[in-house]
């Protein structure tokens, strides 16, 4: 048998790989979703967060480079019910013709009363039983994407929302030992309303869903009353909002401090919640330790 040439051997050789290495591009809105992405995707995903570490989904501004960004991607994923107001401008900006996933699709909202109209609570990854339908919609968007990975996507994926359930019957034990009266905290703005109801936890803040939501002098006066009334001793600001507002209702009650959480932005990799996991965990801990 005639040798093939040695070009043509290494040739052969490369293109394999090459066609099997297939990564898609995607962009997440922010890095709680982002993370998600991440750990479903690994090596067959590249994840842009359009919001930064310690970034304030709700104020966000997009730059030309979000827009480049979302016009180069091959998926793109949002969280919904309302939270990322600015994504419809910057899809029709950047020229995205794909299909937007939303990684919320399927969970039973919760509302409430704000400024005279109905609003949807947008936060709704903060229940890790929702975190898991999270995962799972994000697993089936890339299998929709690159079906030629599914098995990898279905693997990682199910193993990731294994972690996710896991976490989620942990924060559900560790709250179910501390007594129900004890299970209060004051926070800067309403990010914890499905982890209250999953978790049975009480919470109170100054702002509404939005942090971009102003507090009237009678809402402040009426909070103070009630964490007087109810003996609600810690306070928790948050990694992506101003602290000044819940300090300051903070000196009027006597709450102590109980630490920085992290609702709506992942840390610095260095940081105490470089993950949406780790995030969970921090949150969990810090308010169950206060309550102790």
């Amino acid at each position: 048998m005639k040798a093939l040439p040695v070009a043509l051997l290494i040739g052969a050789m490369s293109a394999a790989p090459l066609a099997m290495a297939k990564e898609l591009s995607a962009v997440a809105s922010f890095t709680v979703l982002a993370d998600i992405v991440k750990n479903v995707g690994g090596e067959h995903v590249q994840v842009k967060s359009l919001v930064g570490p310690n970034g304030d989904p709700h104020t966000f501004e997009p730059t030309p480079q979000d827009s480049q960004a979302l016009a180069q991607a091959d998926v793109v994923f949002v969280s919904g019910l309302g939270m990322e107001g600015w994504m419809d401008r910057l899809v029709t900006a950047s020229g995205y013709k794909g299909k937007v996933n939303v990684a919320s699709a399927g969970i039973d909202t919760r509302s409430m009363e704000e400024e005279g109209k109905r609003i949807t609570d947008p936060h709704a990854w903060n229940s890790m039983h929702n975190g898991a339908r999270y995962a799972t919609n994000v697993m089936n968007a890339l299998i929709a994407a690159d079906p030629q990975d599914a098995a990898y996507f279905r693997q990682r994926g199910s193993a990731y929302i294994a972690q996710l359930n896991q976490l989620d019957s942990w924060a559900e034990k560790t709250f179910a030992a501390i007594p129900q009266a004890k299970r209060k905290v004051l926070t800067s703005h309403d990010a914890f309303g499905y982890f209250g109801q999953r978790y049975h936890v009480t919470f109170l803040a100054p702002q509404g869903f939005s942090t971009e939501s102003e507090a009237s002098a009678g809402d402040m006066a009426s909070l103070i009353n009630q964490l007087k009334a109810e003996k609600i001793k810690t306070y928790f600001i948050e990694n992506q909002t101003d602290p000044r507002l819940v300090k300051q209702i903070a000196t009027e009650t006597g709450a102590e401090p109980g630490g920085e959480l992290y609702p709506e932005a992942l840390s610095a990799a260095d940081g105490p919640a470089a993950s949406y996991v780790d995030a969970f965990r921090h949150n969990v801990t810090a308010i169950a330790n206060s309550m102790k």
